[in-house]
């Protein structure tokens, strides 16, 4: 007898997911948001809550990579924010180097800064290593207020505008779209990382880091590098806000706001790409509708208290920028800029 030849046609199992058409239909919503998102600089009247709002994407992409994928809790990310936002401030007042080159530098020494502060704090788990790095944000913002160098209590001020050789950015729009790019290369970046060999094995740790390390996954490295990512994504949200608003000082970074990134990432969705765009801007719009409706005639006169104040008092020291009506039309005081209503910086998105 000879053996009876399978003739059985391919069972298809439904439509297939890969080919042109499948391709497009992924990119069309991708496409739609970007449209969305160079369209509204152009159309909103508050380009300092855009900007905020684009800035703490920024951050809370790293933290959903951070707690999502990998599974580790972090209450300071505003840690990192400080680092980013010092290392431009001290690099163009204190060494006159170049805007770029700051905005540059920025990512790395926050990433740096994690990666050494990282070896001890990721030694601890859960809710221990979630109040660890909330200690560790107290630390830099107290070392922040007693160091003369880090600015002391008074801050850093007299920051110059972002620029590429002699072209400087002068309109508060500009600086929107240069948030947009930083937001567009941390996606690209976030989404690389994720479908890697590296994505792959922080993604082992959040179920079972016994059985990522049974697996050859280096677990500490893993944890480093995510860490390190993370606080990259920070200082460069920091270094662009800083940028935006040329003013710094221990109290640009509340534990508070750091609270409001964790909120964002778990409302977006965590572990997924788009979460934390989705989240910020879900919360953001949120609380600037609460706001808005608590300085109505017949609300009280109060508003939610761990929303950064600058996205209620724009930064009206800017020379180029008008003034804002909750600031009463108050100036800034000599080349400094310093702030006239006491709000915080940018960074506090």
């Amino acid at each position: 007898m000879t053996p009876r030849a399978a003739t059985a046609d391919p069972v298809t199992l439904g439509p297939t997911t890969r080919g042109p058409a499948a391709r497009v239909t992924r990119a069309l919503p991708v496409v739609a948001v970007v449209l969305v998102a160079l369209v509204a600089p152009m159309v909103l009247s508050d380009q300092t809550f855009f900007v905020n709002m684009v800035l703490a994407a920024i951050v809370v992409t790293g933290l959903s990579l951070l707690m999502g994928y990998a599974g580790q809790a972090s209450l300071g990310q505003g840690a990192f924010l400080a680092v980013g936002s010092l290392t431009v401030a001290l690099l163009t007042t204190k060494t006159a180097l170049p805007p770029l080159l700051a905005l540059l530098c920025a990512p790395l020494l926050s990433a740096a800064f994690a990666l050494v502060v990282g070896i001890p704090l990721l030694r601890l788990r859960g809710h221990y290593l979630a109040f660890g790095t909330l200690a560790l944000l107290l630390i830099v913002t107290a070392a922040m207020s007693s160091i003369d160098l880090l600015g002391g209590p008074y801050g850093i001020s007299g920051i110059p505008a972002f620029g590429v050789g002699g072209w400087q950015i002068t309109t508060q729009r500009q600086y929107a779209y240069l948030a947009l790019i930083c937001l567009g290369v941390v996606l690209v970046v976030t989404r690389n990382l994720i479908h890697s060999r590296f994505g792959r094995g922080i993604r082992a740790l959040a179920s079972s880091e016994s059985a990522a390390e049974s697996a050859g996954v280096p677990v500490m490295q893993a944890k480093l590098g995510v860490f390190a990512v993370s606080a990259a994504y920070a200082g460069l949200a920091g270094a662009v806000g800083v940028f935006f608003t040329p003013f710094v000082n221990p109290d640009s970074f509340p534990p508070l706001t750091s609270f409001s990134y964790v909120v964002m990432a778990v409302i977006g969705g965590l572990g997924t790409l788009w979460g934390g765009v989705l989240g910020a801007v879900v919360i953001s719009v949120l609380i600037q509708a609460l706001t808005t409706l608590s300085s109505l005639p017949s609300m009280p006169p109060t508003g939610p208290s761990w929303w950064p104040r600058c996205c209620t008092c724009p930064v009206d020291w800017h020379p180029h920028w008008p003034a804002s009506p909750q600031c009463s039309g108050q100036r800034a005081r000599g080349a400094g800029r310093e702030p006239a209503c006491g709000g915080d910086p940018a960074t506090s998105a």
